[in-house]
């Protein structure tokens, strides 16, 4: 994006925040392809435009080009760096390939240890594939042998639909087009790798390892809002804007139409509050197949991401999400040990106790 559009969209967006810490996620692409002065600039407006509110930033990347020069400047600054590795070397290497087809992991590596090495503060965003989903012991231990504390799951499900114009387009927004890509998940492989790992989790990681989806299904059960928008009941909080200005009702649908409109003709938050895209949050729950309605789990996954309905339930209603049988899996064997868990945090002792009651045998 051009200087003059960084300004523009920092500007606004502090002003359209109503609490006084301000979150700024920088997303790619690659976000690392800009130079650090890009991201020095955008700092220094932050501090320009802050009116006394706290202002905090995380960014995403692939770990190619982290340097010491970039680590000094995170550690300094306290970002929050996001880091996309699908596990260890074998399965991230499967489909992670640079522009010349050539293995990414080492380099991903070198790039966390150096976060390691100035003490910046990391997570790890995996993508489950179909080839990674088979391996969920190794895939888990990994992190946990490179200490990584904090791991998102990315289950990935496209869908590939040929233009007549030779282009590709990978998109689940656009209804009834397209073919599954050979990567995706199957919901077989989705419940069987959350339900090993949390299996493993439970008993001696609660509280010491975080898993986004295994934080986000306690707190829907707690009736607390969850910590990632597909688990919400809700969604139209994770709009995107592209590097033109053009804004979008979420990353997932950025297609015409979902365009929200451009910042140069409208504020954020006209587009952000305006009907179109309050209807599109809505629409989560609005569209529920009568099957999820009467899911006994629908509390805690709300049909998950929109963007993955488009399977058919057993009476033939449109809407169904591709992965609803491994979320039910997962929900299904993850119950007692959620009941429990919710039981500690009502009664205000730490969820964690859960592995001295299965240590004791008291829960099996």
């Amino acid at each position: 994006m051009s200087d003059e559009l960084l300004e523009k969209f920092i500007e606004e967006y502090i002003n359209s925040q109503t609490m006084p810490q301000v979150l700024f996620t920088w997303h790619g692409g690659e976000t690392l392809m800009r130079p650090l002065s890009f991201y020095k600039k955008a700092m220094e407006l932050q501090k320009r435009y802050a009116g006394g509110r706290t202002i905090d930033n995380c960014i995403q990347t692939n770990g190619t080009m982290l340097t010491d020069e970039w680590c000094r400047f995170f550690k300094e600054n306290n970002w929050l760096v996001g880091v996309s590795i699908d596990g260890p070397q074998e399965f991230h290497d499967e489909y992670r390939k640079n522009k010349l087809g050539k293995p990414s992991f080492i380099k991903v590596m070198q790039g966390i240890n150096l976060l390691k090495k100035h003490g910046v503060e990391w997570n790890a965003m995996a993508v489950i594939n179909d080839f990674n989903a088979d391996y969920p012991l190794d895939f888990y231990n990994f992190f946990k042998e490179i200490g990584c504390r904090y791991i998102q799951f990315a289950p990935i499900v496209e869908r590939i639909y040929r233009h007549n114009d030779g282009r590709h387009l990978a998109s689940l927004a656009e209804e009834g087009k397209g073919e599954l890509a050979d990567f995706s998940i199957s919901p077989e492989q989705w419940g069987n790798f959350l339900c090993a790992i949390f299996d493993e989790w439970i008993k001696q990681d609660v509280g010491q390892y975080y898993i986004q989806l295994f934080d986000s299904t306690l707190a829907n059960w707690i009736g607390e809002q969850p910590g990632v928008c597909t688990m919400a009941k809700t969604c139209g909080h994770a709009g995107v804007m592209e590097f033109n200005g053009d804004v979008y009702s979420c990353d997932h649908f950025v297609f015409p139409a979902y365009k929200l409109g451009n910042i140069y003709q409208k504020s954020l938050v006209e587009m952000m509050y305006s009907e179109k895209q309050n209807a599109f949050g809505l629409m989560k729950s609005q569209s529920l197949p009568t099957q999820c309605k009467e899911c006994t789990y629908l509390f805690a996954c709300n049909g998950e991401c929109p963007k993955n309905r488009f399977m058919n339930t057993a009476d033939g209603e449109a809407g169904l999400n591709y992965l609803c049988k491994g979320y039910y899996q997962f929900f299904d064997h993850v119950a007692p040990y959620m009941d429990f868990m919710k039981n500690e945090f009502m009664n205000q002792r730490p969820p964690a106790n859960i592995m001295a009651a299965i240590q004791s045998g008291k829960l099996q």
